[in-house]
């Protein structure tokens, strides 16, 4: 049944199909025997392109073994001496001697005996169940297994770093396997992804390049999205053999350490409580009433230490602040109550304001202004 929305993002496709074919092979690996010529219809296929993260695609169901890699033919002298090296600088470059890497759908086992070649402890899975004997036959260590949501368990799990080679254009549910992909790494684990170049395709207008096989065609743009979305960082994407193909190369998105953040947090707000306990509660006014300084003066627990907040726009004026419940007033309050004390907290305005307090109050007070390292004081 023909899909209205993008597989990846979930926005509509544009109204109109890029290109409409008619007549198609239905599967690029069915060829008919001369008994079926009579039942073999041709079927018509839809191209189109999502209106949110520009991926194109076909609305097509996926052909009945896309679960599977089906390579056609062994590869040939020139690519496995392609492969040999890029295998080699892939190991080399992020140090898998030794290390789990695990191929998504490796077939045969024909890069997979390559990778592990190259030094790693290669392991790789597979759907097609004929594909899988062949290579056990082989010696290689391989699982039956379609890598199809995020809780898919492999065994052998966490790898250290995988590789998938034109295979993800095939999958119907592609965040789904991304996603079980995810699950199954170490931290830091890299990744090394091919799909078809469709940025060469539309340079070199190949019109032929459409098969019911392919649901995805990809971008240099629409692929490091795609890889983005589904918890991966996109170290490099670049054409590879003749342009042809798209390789990136990938790293597991892990959480961002704010540790230091927190450390800073701490000193500051221990620096500003010794500074309003060298003049007492209520004899410090702040300057600022934007989100830095909100923030600022509830972390360090400032409510009922600060006298008032002053703030020169009027609709802030006669509020309190959020949290810590200190007055808001205009600036005129300096003359009217004043402090012994003014942090100022104004961001880019800050020595602005400093100006301001020190021509029209001198150096009756002192005035300390909140820089990214802690308080300057004014002489």
């Amino acid at each position: 049944m023909a899909i209205t929305k993008c597989r990846i993002c979930g926005n509509r496709f544009f109204n109109d199909p890029l290109l409409r074919y008619h007549h198609m092979p239905k599967a690029a690996q069915f060829l008919p025997d001369a008994k079926d010529l009579g039942s073999d219809k041709g079927v018509d296929l839809e191209v189109c392109q999502c209106s949110g993260c520009g991926l194109v695609q076909l609305s097509n169901d996926p052909v009945p073994y896309f679960k599977e890699v089906i390579r056609a033919a062994a590869f040939s002298p020139e690519m496995r001496i392609f492969r040999i090296e890029q295998f080699k600088n892939f190991v080399g470059r992020f140090s898998l001697e030794g290390k789990k890497i695990l191929e998504i759908g490796c077939g045969k086992g024909e890069y997979l005996s390559l990778m592990r070649e190259s030094g790693t402890d290669a392991y790789g899975v597979e759907y097609g169940e004929e594909s899988v004997m062949d290579c056990v036959g082989a010696g290689l260590k391989v699982t039956r297994k379609f890598v199809d949501a995020n809780s898919s368990a492999l065994p052998d799990a966490p790898f250290d770093a995988f590789f998938v080679l034109n295979f993800l254009e095939h999958i119907p549910d592609l965040n789904s396997t991304l996603r079980g992909i995810y699950q199954n790494l170490s931290d830091q684990a890299v990744g090394l992804v091919e799909v078809p170049n469709f940025d060469m395709i539309l340079k070199r207008k190949m019109f032929s390049e459409f098969i019911g096989d392919h649901l995805y065609y990809f971008t240099r743009e629409t692929l490091t999205s795609t890889l983005s979305r589904n918890g991966f960082e996109v170290m490099e994407c670049r054409p590879a053999w003749h342009d042809y193909i798209l390789s990136a190369v990938i790293r597991k998105r892990t959480p961002l350490d704010l540790y230091e953040f927190t450390q800073i947090q701490l000193k500051l707000s221990r620096e500003l409580r010794k500074f309003i306990d060298k003049y007492g509660e209520k004899k410090v006014a702040v300057w600022g009433a934007g989100h830095q300084a909100l923030t600022i003066l509830s972390l360090a627990d400032l409510g009922g230490k600060i006298k008032y907040v002053i703030d020169s726009a009027p609709f802030k004026q006669g509020k309190f602040t959020p949290a810590t419940h200190i007055p808001i007033v205009p600036p005129e309050t300096l003359k009217t109550e004043p402090v012994q004390a003014v942090i100022v907290m104004a961001a880019s305005y800050s020595d602005e304001v400093a100006k301001i307090i020190r021509e029209k109050l001198g150096d009756v007070i002192q005035i300390a202004i909140l820089r990214d390292y802690g308080l300057e004081y004014l002489k």
